[in-house]
């Protein structure tokens, strides 16, 4: 008796489809419930003005704003601490107007100081993550550093940043980033 290619075909298409649908029962029962950037510590975004202990519309005391980190220069910048996964902007004044937690990259930059070369509002990021407010300011070893919000507002996956430059940070945050930073504006990079 004699198969035909048909059945064939058939035969090999349900067979790959069994294998993925285990792929993805597996993948989906090892994931965390839901994904999260970093945990900010003191403070995810300080405001000028506020101070330790003074109540927020829910009643509690928000918390002190972090301070800028003393070796991060002088003037307006954006200040990026690879270790607390952390964004300062500081104002001309030295006074940070914003600072917010940050999903770093899978490829970091290095400690030292770096300016804005180019932005793009949306693109689609290099894991294939639509993105926007992208604020590019190196390159290591041919893959390009900058901040970036995705737009769906999630966190990126580890796993799959292994080769990517992309620092991301929550939408709001993200459009804070973009106002405040145009090409030229000092990025500092520390510990």
């Amino acid at each position: 008796m004699r198969i035909g290619s048909g059945a064939i075909v058939a035969g090999l298409t349900v067979a790959a489809m069994a294998v993925l649908g285990g792929l993805a029962y597996q993948a989906q029962s090892s994931a965390p419930d839901r994904a999260t950037y970093p945990k900010a510590g003191a403070s995810a975004s300080a405001s000028p003005g506020a101070s330790k202990g003074s109540a927020s519309k829910g009643g509690s005391p928000s918390p002190a704003p972090v301070a800028v980190p003393a070796d991060s220069g002088t003037g307006k910048r954006v200040v990026y601490s690879l270790g607390q996964h952390r964004v300062w902007l500081v104002k001309a004044d030295g006074k940070a107007s914003t600072v917010f937690a940050v999903a770093p990259s899978g490829v970091s930059p290095g400690v030292g100081r770096y300016a804005v070369q180019s932005r793009s509002e949306a693109v689609t990021g290099s894991d294939g993550v639509p993105i926007e407010h992208v604020v590019r300011f190196t390159v290591v070893n041919g893959v390009t550093i900058g901040f970036s919000a995705a737009v769906s507002g999630a966190s990126p996956n580890p796993e799959k940043a292994a080769k990517t430059g992309g620092i991301r940070e929550k939408r709001a945050d993200g459009a804070k980033l973009w106002e405040f930073a145009p090409v030229g504006t000092g990025v500092v990079v520390v510990r």
